[in-house]
């Protein structure tokens, strides 16, 4: 096989410009596909909403041959395919939900040199036949999305991506492309090394997303305190509520329901009909809240899911940032909401005691849970210790998370936690016994409850010395304590146990400082009703406009049967509603209007707006 012949550089802007709509690459964008296109292997890290997917797209429109892009979602290629179509690429997938008339179709359309790009679940290259029709066919690249499927220390772990080394051995001329949203230096070495990448160039973007405002607040009534967040900063957009178990998640979404938001449910023990139809409403439709388990989430491109909110603690900082990278992808205001509390922390650890695996393991899964109690725990910049997880440093504080907003207080609590750590130590090593949080603190609040005084607990010397704080401050307390090591948990009961920390603690060899426990998590201010036009940042003149391309667009993607931000996401339209452009020529020059879409959808935007300039003034009375 000969390498095929690469087109002038010139051709990366005028597809960017001419398919996708767009005048300039963003920051990092044209190196790598210049890269690329000039045949060069590359690994990609970079944020969700940061524009990966051209990074490929493009190289595969410039080069000669199909891009072969392998990806683990399934149940979403039909969609990846559509939102290429919609732009005039030649789109196809190859996967198990075909029938084989599609199939052949396809496989036929590859070999003739009829597609741009071909999607591929990693599973079908374990078949001959497909690496037989590969053969066939000329293949521009090779681009390995969701490459953290490859590490299996990261989250998201696919055993078929082990595959993908061979790709090298077998097609070496073929450049290769691995791409993923999130990435510790660990898994960035660990991709390294499985996909054979030693040798590629390495490209590692800033994985800030500052639109994204990051919040945690006390887990108290964790349904109460969601439909508050909902109902005050979030009325009618679209969002991911995600839950530790398939349980919770279908009765968050029956409460949600019940009270008025629109919401449906996702875990791997729905039926695999309800699952895919309700990932298609969720798409397709605008303001749908999806309350789910973390099977669901990756790949999903859609730009306008205003908030991501977590009931229960994130096993990993790794697999958090994923998930709430999900929110935002338009580059509009978002929020990252976690609510988390000292059952979390007990939960997470029972889990970790009983996991499969060895000590080396169940170790990491700690190293895992540690790494996000100390995010929780901050007073810091919460975005400075997310991107320092990921080795990268920021100078200055964002302004952009709570812990910013409003500034947490520490305080020395040395003495409280030398008082907890007593009352462990005394039912623990004199009597032998073994108790959770809320026993220990009915000990230490002096409260004669039925168990304290059955176990004779009333007598002990640290019976009623802890008065200084209220309930709330000492499971805060607690919960700190194990963030810091200083405290353990094991059993179904989550019974607390001291640490080799613990010693140098009650010595008087090591102070503890604390985060004070806020008397109400602070909120934003209550939201106007028209919500969207906040999150797009429009003038309130602007905002009628605004909605009416919206309806336009709502209705035209419903005939089409496709999602709405298939046809412009809400940043190219709120662009629109700004430049009121009056002709086909003007149009053409907003970001996201690329010559498909000009030509299919222009004259209706043009239609919408002058509709708009016609229609009179709310309240005008005529």
């Amino acid at each position: 096989m000969t390498l095929p012949s690469v087109r002038p550089q010139p051709a990366a802007a005028d597809v960017l410009r001419r398919v996708f709509g767009y005048e300039s690459f963003r920051d990092g964008q044209r190196q790598i596909i210049e890269h690329v296109v000039a045949g060069g292997d590359a690994l990609v890290l970079m944020p969700t909403g940061g524009g990966k997917s051209l990074c490929y797209q493009i190289p595969a429109l410039c080069r000669p041959g199909t891009g072969v892009v392998i990806s683990p979602l399934i149940a979403l290629m039909q969609d990846q395919v559509d939102a290429l179509r919609a732009l005039g690429v030649r789109a196809g997938f190859l996967n198990s939900t075909q029938s084989d008339v599609a199939r052949r179709e396809m496989e036929s359309a590859f070999v003739a040199g009829e597609l741009d790009l071909l999607y591929l679940a990693p599973e079908r290259l374990r078949l001959r036949a497909t690496a037989d029709l590969l053969d066939r066919g000329e293949i521009a690249l090779f681009a390995i999305d969701e490459a953290h499927c490859v590490a299996q220390w990261g989250h998201d772990f696919r055993p078929d991506y082990l595959l993908l080394s061979e790709l090298r051995q077998r097609w070496p001329e073929v450049p290769r492309v691995a791409l993923t949203a999130t990435a510790t230096p660990a898994t960035h070495e660990e991709i390294t090394t499985r996909l054979g990448l030693e040798n590629a160039r390495h490209f590692v973007a800033d994985f800030d997303r500052p639109n994204i405002q990051y919040r945690v607040v006390p887990k108290k009534e964790p349904k109460a305190q969601l439909l508050e967040f909902l109902r005050t900063e979030h009325a009618g957009d679209a969002g991911i509520v995600y839950c530790l178990s398939r349980s919770s998640v279908e009765k968050i979404a029956e409460f949600l329901v019940a009270n008025g938001i629109a919401a449906l449910p996702y875990h791997a023990g729905l039926d695999a009909r309800v699952r895919a139809e309700n990932q298609a409403r969720f798409l397709r439709e605008d303001g749908l809240v999806m309350v789910a388990t973390i099977a669901f989430g990756m790949g999903i491109d859609k730009p306008d899911v205003r908030f991501v909110a977590h009931l229960d603690l994130p096993k990993s900082v790794e697999g958090y940032y994923q998930e709430t990278g999900r929110a935002g992808r338009d580059g509009l205001r978002s929020t990252a909401w976690l609510a988390y509390g000292l059952q979390d922390v007990v939960q997470q650890r029972r889990l970790i005691d009983t996991s499969d695996g060895d000590a080396a393991h169940r170790r990491r899964l700690g190293q895992h849970l540690d790494a996000m109690l100390g995010l929780c725990e901050t007073v810091e910049c919460r975005r400075v210790g997310l991107l320092s997880y990921f080795g990268q440093q920021r100078a200055a504080p964002c302004g952009n998370c709570d812990t910013c907003l409003h500034p947490q207080q520490s305080w020395d609590a040395t003495v409280p936690a030398q008082k907890m750590l007593s009352a462990v130590l005394r039912l623990h090593r004199e009597r032998r016994q073994k108790f959770g949080a809320g026993h220990l603190i009915d000990i230490l609040l002096g409260r004669r409850t039925p168990k304290v005084t059955q176990h004779g607990h009333d007598t002990l010397t640290v019976f009623g010395i802890g008065a200084e704080l209220s309930e709330a401050e000492w499971r805060g307390a607690v919960r700190q304590l194990l963030a810091q090591g200083l405290l353990t948990v094991e059993g179904e009961h989550g019974t607390l146990l001291l640490t080799d920390a613990s010693g140098e603690v009650l010595r008087g060899d090591r102070t503890v400082s604390m985060r004070r426990e806020p008397e109400r998590a602070p909120r934003a201010a209550a939201v106007p009703k028209n919500r969207r036009a906040v999150a797009v940042e429009l003038p309130d003149h602007a905002v009628p406009v605004f909605e009416r391309l919206r309806a336009w667009r709502g209705a035209t993607a419903k005939e089409q049967g496709i999602p709405a931000y298939m046809i412009f996401h809400d940043a190219t339209l709120r662009e629109i509603t700004l430049r009121r452009p009056s002709s086909l020529s003007e149009l053409a020059t907003v970001s996201g209007v690329g010559e498909n879409k000009l030509a299919k959808y222009g004259q209706g935007i043009l239609d919408t707006l002058a509709e708009t300039e016609a229609a009179p003034e709310p309240g005008s009375g005529q």
